[in-house]
C-alpha cells in the first residue's frame, strides 16, 4: 500500500511542476522582491503584497507583451526568459527525488538533466507540445484566442 500511495505522490508533484511550469518567473520574482522588502523593514503583510503585485506585474505583462508581438525571434526570447526558470527549478527537483531513490551521483545528475528538460520543453510549450491546441500561442504565455483577422 505504501509503494502505491508513494507512486501517486510522486505522480502528483510531477503534475503540478509541469502544471505550474510556466509560473516559475513571477512566482521567483515575487519572492525576490518580497524578501528584499521583508528584510528592508516592510513586515510581513507588506512584503507580501509587494511581491504579490510584482508577481502578478511580471505574468500580465509577459501575456500581454507576448500576445502583441509578431516577430517570432521576440517571441521565441519571451518564451524562454519564462521557460528558463521553469528548467532550473525541473532540474532542482527532479535532482531531489532522483536523490531518494539513486544513491550515485552522476545518476542523479543524469535524471535531473532529463526532467530539467522535460520541464523546460512543458514550458516553453505551455503544456501542448503537439501544436494541436486552437487558440494557444506557443510559449506557453497566453491561453487566450487572438482575432487578427480583419
Amino acid at each position: 500500500m505504501a509503494i502505491i500511495l508513494s507512486i501517486f505522490g510522486l505522480c502528483a508533484i510531477c503534475w503540478l511542476l509541469f502544471s505550474l511550469a510556466v509560473y516559475a518567473l513571477p512566482f521567483l520574482a515575487g519572492l525576490s522582491v518580497g524578501l528584499g522588502a521583508f528584510h528592508s523593514g516592510s513586515g510581513f503583510i507588506g512584503a507580501f503584497v509587494v511581491g504579490l503585485l510584482v508577481g502578478v506585474t511580471i505574468l500580465v505583462l509577459g501575456q500581454i507583451v507576448f500576445a502583441t508581438v509578431r516577430t517570432p525571434l521576440i517571441r521565441l526570447l519571451i518564451g524562454l526568459i519564462y521557460a528558463v526558470p521553469a528548467t532550473v527549478a525541473g532540474y532542482q527537483l527532479c535532482f531531489a527525488l532522483a536523490g531518494i531513490g539513486v544513491p550515485a551521483g552522476d545518476w542523479q545528475h543524469f535524471f535531473a538533466a532529463g526532467g530539467a528538460v522535460a520541464v523546460g520543453v512543458a514550458a516553453a510549450c505551455g503544456g501542448d507540445c503537439t501544436g494541436a491546441g486552437t487558440g494557444r500561442i506557443v510559449g506557453g504565455i497566453v491561453d487566450i484566442e487572438l482575432d487578427v483577422g480583419g
